[in-house]
């Protein structure tokens, strides 16, 4: 048995790893890379094995740098089943169209942006792919629930269980039979942090010949919940009550949205925010995202029904508004105070956000609140390092606007909460590896599990493939 990493290896994004055996071919997800040219490039040439000799492909969850190149998979000739939770089909159904349209805008823009300037030699680019063929991959689609275990292959039998990163994520538990012994593979996926808004906590895996962990920050703690809630308290009450400004906040369309809401109406519920908090949520995809989260009613912790109960019926439920069209967003560019705009991209780098950040961030008197990771080479990521100014549509922006970062807020766990999570296994696996990280955030967590757990700890660099013999 051999597998191979082809994404997300000492780096956070374009998570997809090859499992191969005997004839049996399967990948488990199949992310975009995301920040800067080096990710275009890499996205550009996905993937480094045959689409067409793939028997199946497992998804963790519905986040793009997991499952966004799966319209480039099938359009270069993956005809196979994608199998996840149902949940995630849900979201899929949003966010692979979304993703799409972005792409063509994209080459729209910069095949504009050549002509413009005459440079007629260059051939048009194309985008990675196609509405219509994100649309054809939604087809391929098959949704599950959590803890039934499903055979995709006479090979092989595949649980799904919750890993409360973002609605439908999952941890998969995958069992290969080879040669008449059968091995325990783990893909951790993202795992979410404990005790945080609306998802359960993360269900504990007891053993696996091979485990694949995630480390984006396995190298931190995060702020408390009530520390991180504290300060979004602080932040929207500074600027909309003293400075008179607006409170922008780029965040990922699911999970990232969803909890933000949740905090923000249950400081209203609390007095700790005014009764005429004005929220506007200028993603129609985030508006999509959280009208499924509410029909998965039973992925959510009692806390957060409460919660909903209350804003259905009570008077001093805040204003909340999901824009409808591009006008729509146009129009809250207009409103100089007293706004509160949730926005896509989270790292900032397409989307209806960039125009808010463009209007906003030049405003002493505006607030931008940071509330998820921005990886290397995005937009986010420079304004966090303290840029003075940023481009934004090829336009200088100078960055007035004070600056907030909730690190309190993440969907993924830190570096405690995943050290307990592999404590909960009864013995160490086989091999671990270490991936999803920075690369030098993934060194230094397979350090600490070697010296804190006695585990035998890979870091595999891109490409690298291991025999599991």
């Amino acid at each position: 048995m051999k597998l191979t990493f082809h994404g997300a290896s000492r780096q956070v994004t374009g998570s997809c790893f090859l499992v191969e055996s005997d004839s049996l071919r399967f990948i488990v997800d199949c992310g975009m890379f995301q920040g800067g040219r080096a990710a275009e490039e890499l996205n550009r040439r996905f993937p480094g094995f045959d689409p067409e000799d793939l028997d199946f492909v497992l998804l963790t969850h519905a986040h793009i740098d997991h499952s966004g190149l799966l319209p480039r998979l099938c359009a270069l000739g993956y005809r196979g089943p994608i199998h996840c939770t149902q949940a995630t089909a849900d979201l899929l159904g949003v966010l692979l169209p979304d993703s799409a349209f972005i792409q063509e805008k994209e080459a729209e823009w910069a095949n504009y942006a050549s002509r413009k300037t005459r440079k007629r030699h260059r051939s048009e680019l194309a985008p990675l792919y196609t509405v219509t063929q994100a649309r054809e991959t939604l087809k391929r689609l098959k949704g599950v629930g959590y803890d039934r275990e499903i055979q995709p292959h006479p090979r092989v039998r595949v649980k799904f269980r919750d890993a409360g990163h973002i609605l439908g994520s999952a941890i998969l538990e995958v069992w290969v039979e080879e040669g008449g012994k059968t091995r325990k593979l783990v893909f951790s996926g993202d795992l979410g942090m404990p005790g945080r808004p609306i998802l359960k906590d993360p269900t504990p895996i007891d053993s696996a010949d091979v485990l694949l962990v995630e480390s984006t920050y396995g190298n931190r703690l995060h702020k408390t919940l009530p520390e991180t809630v504290e300060e979004l308290a602080h932040a929207v009450n500074d600027t909309l009550t003293r400075k008179k400004g607006n409170v922008i906040i780029p965040a990922f369309a699911v999970g990232r949205t969803q909890d933000l809401l949740y905090l923000l109406m249950d400081l209203v519920r609390q007095g700790r925010l005014p009764r005429n908090l004005a929220i506007f949520v200028d993603s129609p995809m985030a508006g999509s995202a959280t009208e499924i989260t509410l029909r998965h009613g039973e992925l959510m912790d009692e806390e957060s029904r409460e919660l909903l109960a209350w804003f259905r019926s009570s008077p001093e439920a805040p204003y909340l508004r999901v824009t409808e069209n591009v006008e729509d967003s146009m129009a809250l560019n207009k409103i100089r105070q007293g706004a509160v705009i949730i926005s896509a991209s989270g790292m900032c780098d397409a989307g209806r956000i960039k125009h808010h950040l463009k209007f906003n961030l030049p405003r002493s008197e505006c607030t931008v609140i940071i509330a998820g990771f921005q990886a290397e080479g995005t937009l986010g990521r420079r304004i966090v390092d303290g840029a003075k100014t940023v481009r934004i549509f090829r336009e200088v922006v100078p960055v007035r606007a004070d600056l907030y970062t909730l690190g309190g807020l993440s969907a993924h766990a830190d570096r405690d909460a995943l050290v307990n999570w592999l404590s909960r296994f009864r013995k160490p696996p086989g091999r671990t590896f270490v991936v999803h990280g920075e690369s030098e955030t993934a060194l230094g967590f397979a350090d600490l599990i070697r010296e804190g757990l006695g585990w035998n700890v890979d870091v595999p660099e891109m490409g690298a493939g291991y025999a599991l013999d």
